[in-house]
């Protein structure tokens, strides 16, 4: 025996958290196999143990990266009793993701087909999730899908400002009084 420690055997969950790591610093062309095996210092023989090809790898990548940003988000906001409730801690917890750079690598890499289809799913539940929130807190079925729309095309908005212009985007204290002001225009009764 050398010595040494031994090396704990990758999981396929291991290349799916390289393969975000690797979409937020560069970009989905930056989740290639050799890449992510070097980052993981394994070899490319352990990435095919886990996955057929690249669009497997992205196919899981894109379901974690929904469970971890959708369907946590939606857990994590339906504590409070009531709708508006709801509705303003949603806010406050996807508005303090702004600027997050999976989300813009991935918003910019809906012309691939792992991508583009994840996006599109995620952003139908997230519509969805904030619609039933508006019927819960009264609005009827129309009003309710223009304000989820709304909502989340602010949010989608805000992300590509952060983005493209940050310095357009308040901070510190007047950050804090934007979100009262968007809390004032998105929930009801506020």
């Amino acid at each position: 025996m050398d010595g040494s420690i031994p090396r704990r055997r990758l999981t396929a969950d291991d290349w799916t958290a390289a393969a975000l790591a690797a979409i937020a610093e560069g970009g989905v062309d930056a989740a290639a196999v050799e890449p992510l095996a070097k980052r993981l210092g394994a070899t490319k023989g352990s990435f095919y143990w886990h996955f057929e090809n690249r669009r497997a790898l992205l196919d899981r990548t894109m379901r974690a990266w929904e469970q971890a940003h959708t369907d946590a988000v939606i857990a994590a906001t339906a504590e409070a009793p009531a709708a508006a409730e709801r509705i303003t801690d949603l806010l406050h917890a996807v508005f303090a993701t702004i600027g997050d750079p999976l989300e813009l690598a991935l918003l910019a890499a809906v012309d691939d087909p792992s991508v583009g289809a994840a996006v599109a799913r995620v952003t139908e539940r997230r519509v969805a999730h904030v619609e039933q929130l508006y019927r819960a807190a009264g609005l009827d079925e129309a009003a309710a899908r223009s304000a989820a729309v709304a909502a989340v095309a602010l949010y989608l908005g805000h992300a590509q400002l952060a983005a493209a212009a940050p310095s357009s985007l308040p901070t510190g204290a007047a950050w804090t009084a934007h979100l009262t002001r968007l809390r004032d225009l998105l929930v009801p009764g506020s």
